[in-house]
């Protein structure tokens, strides 16, 4: 309580020094030695002016102005301790002999320590998967017989099934070829293991318990249905190996994959029912304060004590330190003191966004669900009721500058989503670690608890599905920093504002005009689709998905873009229920690598491909997703035919199989004319110049003549202008993502195809582009926002 009765604000006597700390290693991070050590001198100076102004030596600060100094001396401190921290540790990541090795790219052998478990990279499925093993690089021994000693932290790509079974702490020899790292962190070089590794005794008792333990779950899980039974290990311990593509995208839309990975909320569950339990077997506090603390450390050898985990137990710790110290104000200077803990033991922490939605998160519960559950009640809301609405609502306003930097879009269903999880996500947590530990010793039982954990966990996945499909989920918002800062000062002037009770009112009618005005005009005039569209170009990135309407929420769709995740919102943006034909032009990862999307809860018809199967990777992966959707893929060569309602599809190339030509997979590519409500479309899949030349030798002109082009490759500059002349389309499209690295589209191709006549719409500037029939004529709409940039 405060001096005049009232209640005492919230200590944050710790929070500048840990800010300032926690931003001067991001800054350290992305600056060099030299940089990170001015800006560390910089705030020692300052801190020492300040400090000597305040002890008089520089004269008398009185009042308000000695108060705000010894705040701005704490600040300055915890900015020369975050920068001189980093700045040790980017030192030893920039030193010379290991950036020299990773300059000529050498081919070392490595001895190396493993930090966390092996993870599988996405992109290639169907072959190898590439698994990336965050390590220590200890000892580095070049060709020559010359050895370079760390440690430093490096990243293995390896696909060596040796790989998957380390454990983080295990010793290894194995060699491979060096590579710069992509910068921002402490990583010092990136090695590409050519073989498997050479292990050197085993990984600690701890690491082997909680493989057990890990094992046993998943032992536990694989009875379960997919979704269920891939969520669980992500949501008991983190284990995200089984989680299905889908619904990792339904749970990012959702702002509800805070729950796929260890996190503060999983300890405070699992600390939480030991609580309980300790509270009704009417244990004192220290008792249930020792009690919650053998549950922490057990949990945390459970999910591995990763760097992420660490993290996760400490903010978990928080609750503990002010509960056995019986002072709730208490928390919020041990949530400081460990930010800065763990930025200065870890500087990496400092631009990892797992950590600052850790960080945002409990501070926002802290210092905010509190006063709002206090207040619900205050207003007659139940208890119960009070604390679900104010939990995921505090939560989600002071992570969503972070999540609106990264994803450029805030979520209107996040906070409903949060709250309708809120029963089942403890029931499904507390089950899962009950069926880990019951595993080794009892596997009938363990997979018993694990079918109980399943039906919470089904719930979670229903959410997540159905928040995701709403049409106004999300709203645009710019991302990077630039958008992060904006959503924050817009959070903390909304916060501020309602402290008043007029402006209460005016923030509530505004509330209220947006939802009754804005979301309605989103979900039913959108503008999107335009009316009487004949052809869609899908914005997924740098891959191809074309889309073409047969009947109402009835498509053709060409080709599957590189993720699901892309493909599938372009489909759900065109409201579309059934994919009558999903034809796949050739089998490269940039046009099958989404083909889960494709399918994803929607009914699926034929699935044809060219017959040249390579790569195999492709054909496995498009076979599997086919079999999964209730179809099969079928070969389709030239002269294959396919129609429905207004729309024919006919395959006019390749005329004959091409070898020997720059890309064989591209110059096999299926090219298809396709006729929707009388406009005339040509789809050259990635036909390149030898292709085109050979659909010119072989097949009439007329054949291929069409009023829209999609563009071959890209837009590469590999395309043959008397191809182009043939076609002479009035419309171009061109699938392609931002800031490529292949340099497409090729502008001289731009350049040609616009003095032919075209209307050339790129989908990395435009968006979705939809060709629609105007009257006799063409016009194209674009959505307007290609991904990753804004207009």
């Amino acid at each position: 309580m405060s001096a005049d009765g009232g209640e005492a604000g919230p200590d944050l006597r710790l929070a500048g020094f840990a800010v300032a700390a926690w931003l001067a290693a991001l800054a350290g991070l992305h600056l060099s030695v030299r940089w990170t050590a001015g800006l560390a001198a910089v705030a020692a100076t300052l801190a020492l002016v300040a400090g000597l102004h305040l002890g008089g030596v520089l004269g008398h600060p009185v009042g308000p102005a000695r108060r705000y100094g010894w705040i701005a001396v704490t600040v300055l401190l915890g900015a020369l301790c975050g920068a001189a921290a980093t700045g040790a540790r980017v030192a030893v990541r920039d030193a010379a002999p290991v950036r020299t090795l990773v300059a000529e790219r050498a081919l070392v052998t490595a001895d190396l320590v493993v930090r966390d478990d092996p993870r599988p990279v996405r992109g290639a499925p169907g072959r190898a998967a590439t698994l990336l093993v965050r390590v220590d690089l200890v000892r580095l021994t070049g060709a020559d017989g010359g050895q370079v000693t760390g440690p430093v932290r490096g990243l293995v790509l390896a696909t060596d099934p040796g790989w998957r079974g380390l454990l983080p702490g295990q010793r290894v020899t194995t060699r491979g070829r060096l590579a710069a790292p992509r910068g921002g962190d402490l990583t010092a070089a990136v090695l590409s293991a050519t073989g498997p590794p050479t292990r050197h005794g085993a990984a600690s008792w701890p690491q082997r318990a909680a493989g057990a333990l890990r094992a046993g779950l998943q032992r536990a899980c694989e009875p379960l249905p997919d979704a269920p039974g891939g969520l669980l290990p992500g949501l008991v311990v983190g284990d995200t190996s089984r989680l299905l593509p889908e619904v990792e995208e339904d749970f990012r839309a959702t702002g509800m994959t805070h729950l796929n990975a260890v996190s503060g909320s999983n300890v405070a569950i699992v600390v939480g029912a030991v609580l309980l339990l300790a509270r009704w077997a009417r244990a004192g506090p220290r008792t249930a304060v020792a009690l919650c603390g053998l549950a922490l450390v057990g949990f945390v050898i459970l999910v591995r004590p990763s760097p992420s985990v660490v993290r996760a137990a400490a903010m978990g710790a928080i609750g503990l330190a002010a509960l056995a110290a019986g002072r709730p104000r208490a928390a919020l200077p041990a949530l400081a003191a460990a930010v800065a803990g763990l930025v200065l033991l870890d500087p990496d922490l400092a631009g990892d966004p797992g950590f600052a939605l850790s960080v945002c998160a409990t501070g926002g519960l802290l210092l905010l669900a509190s006063g709002w559950r206090d207040a619900l009640r205050h207003r007659g809301v139940p208890p119960g009721l009070a604390e679900a609405l104010a939990v995921p609502a505090a939560a989600q306003l002071a992570c969503g500058p972070v999540i609106a930097a990264l994803s450029a879009t805030v979520s209107l269903v996040a906070v409903p989503a949060n709250l309708l999880v809120v029963p089942a996500v403890a029931p499904a947590t507390v089950l899962g670690v009950l069926a880990a530990v019951l595993s080794p010793v009892w596997p009938a039982g363990a997979e018993f608890l694990a079918w109980l954990a399943s039906w919470p966990a089904r719930w979670l996945v229903a959410v997540a599905t159905h928040g995701a499909g709403l049409p106004a989920g999300n709203l645009p918002w710019p991302g990077g920093v630039t958008g992060g800062l904006l959503l924050t000062a817009v959070s903390v002037a909304l916060l501020l504002a309602t402290r008043h009770r007029r402006a209460r009112r005016l923030v509530a009618v505004v509330a209220l005009a947006v939802v009754l005005g804005a979301v309605p005009i989103r979900l039913l005039a959108s503008g999107w689709p335009p009316r009487d569209w004949v052809v869609v170009a899908c914005s997924v990135g740098q891959g191809d998905a074309v889309v073409l309407p047969v009947t109402p929420g009835r498509v053709v769709v060409v080709d599957a873009g590189p993720e699901p995740s892309g493909v599938d919102a372009c489909l759900r943006r065109l409201r579309v229920r059934e994919v009558s034909l999903l034809v796949v032009s050739h089998f490269h990862a940039d046009h099958v690598g989404g083909v889960a999307g494709v399918f994803r809860g929607r009914r699926a018809g034929a699935v044809v491909g060219p017959p040249w199967s390579d790569p195999p990777y492709g054909v496995a992966q498009v076979r599997e997703a086919a079999r999964r959707g209730g179809a099969s893929l079928a070969p389709a060569s030239a002269g294959w035919r396919w129609r429905a309602g207004a729309v024919e599809v006919v395959a006019v190339g390749p005329p004959y199989p091409l070898r020997g030509s720059r890309s064989d997979p591209n110059n096999n590519s299926l090219v298809l004319t396709a006729t929707v409500a009388g406009v005339r479309i040509l789809l050259a899949g990635d036909a390149e110049t030898e292709e085109q030349r050979a659909l010119l030798e072989t097949v009439p002109a007329g054949a291929f003549r069409a009023e829209v082009l999609k563009v071959a490759h890209h837009g590469s500059a590999y395309q043959d202008p008397d191809f182009l002349a043939t076609v002479r389309p009035a419309v171009a499209l061109v699938c392609v993502g931002v800031d490529n690295d292949y340099g497409h589209p090729n502008a001289g191709l731009l350049g040609r195809l616009s003095r032919g006549g075209a209307r050339v719409m790129r989908t990395d500037t435009d968006g979705d582009v939809a060709v629609v029939r105007v009257g006799a004529g063409l016009a194209v709409v674009a959505r307007g926002t290609g991904p990753g940039r804004s207009r």
